[in-house]
């Protein structure tokens, strides 16, 4: 019984790859006449002008962002999309944004004030005021729960030692279960360790954090001070290697141990800034022909990291790349819709905004979508798809996917085969896994939509050495490679958006 269900699983999967191949056969000679529209001379055209200096690295709601997205509105327009919010002119969805800049921020131990960023600690949490709170500090050793359970750390502030960002990340969300009030975070083995931290990610403690204007949500970790190793042995008046040697002699049995580095008194103050600022999603619609309920969504993220220090952050390839070829997939449908052959299902192409600032603009879409998400099939996300990434030079014409498999099988097949007809790319899964440490499937602006149960397929060449840097410029961006994953992108989409059936969804998020 157990062979007649296998063999009747292959049978089934057999013929779904048929199907889906037969559906792309008979699309074939139309879907190539409007991908080979996809031109090496656009792609660069367009990437040119919105990864120039005049753009100023496009920052979430300075000039160069609404420049950008100006441009961007642009094209839809000449080549045809509608322009699908209600309200405005149609093309933009305002995303309301918060500004959160760090203030007064302080850490007092027995009338020594030490400032956050200028002096040994950094605040790592929410953006909250408070008044000066005085707190009792207890050492919680290595943060596990092992370590938390043989202390009282409820409703007061615990100290902790961690050696990696991993364990750091488990400790606080631990600890915020465990009822803590704050933490202190001992991320290092020297001051020097902590100084070169705090030297290399001056500016990002410093800036602040943007926030979409909903309230302040609550967080699953504790807020807290990372602090260095002096800082710690001034807190609870105990060495730095006393406190290591009682997580050793705590974790070789003896119980007592922790409890030995007595609790001790601080206080310290949290204070920012708010303002805000509106930017803008760019959407272009294709209402489909036949099954016009249905939307296909194609995103790139279209800010980036704007002026620091003087120097431009152009982002050619962090995502101009991805912009440009959902500009240049939106025309060659726009073309194919003029001609007669407009998709079955509808298409919304959406640059988002605010992805550098944590996926911001795709969660506001997500949360307040134009097209009901579950009229949606599908989400084609584009990002960074103009460069050779780092391991990869031997891959020779490839991309990194992620995701495609997560619920559909179908759009896995689709992808597979679209490009085994088409594009013969090299395509790389070594991210694909949800589990995969870099964890990829969440960092990008298809998690928003991969959340609430959209297939999605994510579409990269990794990080180089230009990733998040000034060097990323358009003359690295390789045009012919850049054209060819645009038009997987476009060969697979066109698929979706045409064939007899919505995908099939076979697995859970």
């Amino acid at each position: 019984m157990k062979k007649l269900t296998k063999l009747s699983v292959l049978f089934i999967l057999g013929f779904s790859l048929l199907q889906i191949q037969n559906s792309i056969a008979q699309q074939d000679s139309i879907a190539m006449k409007y991908a080979s529209t996809i031109a090496i001379e656009d792609l660069k055209e367009d990437l040119t002008i919105l990864a120039s200096d005049a753009l100023e690295g496009r920052e979430t709601g300075k000039r160069g962002q609404k420049m950008a997205a100006a441009y961007i509105r642009a094209h839809f327009e000449e080549i045809g999309l509608e322009g699908p919010v209600k309200t405005g002119n149609g093309y933009y969805q305002d995303v309301p944004l918060v500004t959160l800049t760090p203030s007064n921020i302080y850490l007092n131990i027995k009338g020594e004030k030490l400032k956050h960023v200028e002096e040994d600690i950094l605040y790592y949490g929410q953006s909250i005021n408070t008044d000066e709170i005085k707190t009792e500090v207890v050492f919680a050793g290595n943060g596990s729960e092992k370590n938390f359970e043989a202390v009282d750390v409820e409703g007061k502030t615990a100290l902790v030692m961690v050696n990696t960002r991993v364990e750091r990340q488990a400790a606080l969300e631990l600890g915020k279960e465990k009822g803590v009030e704050f933490m202190f975070v001992v991320y290092h083995n020297s001051d020097e360790e902590f100084n070169k931290y705090r030297n290399r990610f001056k500016t990002t403690f410093s800036r602040g954090s943007l926030i979409i204007d909903k309230g302040l949500e609550e967080s699953n970790r504790a807020n807290s001070f990372f602090i260095s190793p002096t800082v710690a042995s001034k807190i609870l008046n105990a060495s730095f290697d006393k406190m290591s040697k009682a997580i050793k002699d705590f974790n070789a049995g003896k119980k007592k141990a922790l409890k030995k580095i007595k609790s001790n008194e601080v206080s310290y103050k949290t204070n920012f800034i708010k303002g805000s600022i509106v930017s803008e999603n760019v959407l272009g619609y294709i209402e489909g022909s036949e099954f016009k309920d249905e939307v296909i969504v194609m995103t790139a993220h279209y800010d980036h990291e704007g002026i620091k220090n003087g120097e431009i952050f152009n982002g050619a390839d962090d995502d101009g790349s991805g912009t440009v070829a959902v500009m240049d997939i939106a025309e060659a449908f726009a073309k194919a819709k003029a001609d007669g052959n407009g998709p079955r299902r509808s298409i919304l192409f959406m640059t988002v905004t605010a992805e550098e600032k944590g996926l911001l603009g795709s969660e506001y879409y997500a949360d307040n979508p134009i097209f009901p998400l579950k009229n949606t099939v599908v989400n084609l996300n584009m990002d960074m798809i103009g460069r050779i990434g780092k391991g990869y030079g031997d891959k020779g014409e490839y991309i990194r996917l992620i995701g495609s498999d997560a619920m559909s099988t179908e759009l896995h097949n689709i992808n597979e085969l679209a490009n085994e007809m088409y594009t013969h790319l090299y395509l790389d899964y070594t991210f694909n896994d949800k589990n995969h440490p870099s964890r990829s499937y969440y960092r990008s602006d298809h998690w928003n939509f991969a959340k609430n149960g959209i297939p999605i397929i994510s579409y990269g060449n990794g990080p180089h050495a230009d990733y998040h840097k000034p060097t990323d410029t358009v003359d690295k961006i390789e045009f012919e490679l850049l054209r060819k994953r645009a038009q997987l992108i476009f060969y697979t989409a066109w698929e979706v958006a045409n064939r007899d059936k919505r995908l099939i969804i076979d697995k859970e998020q």
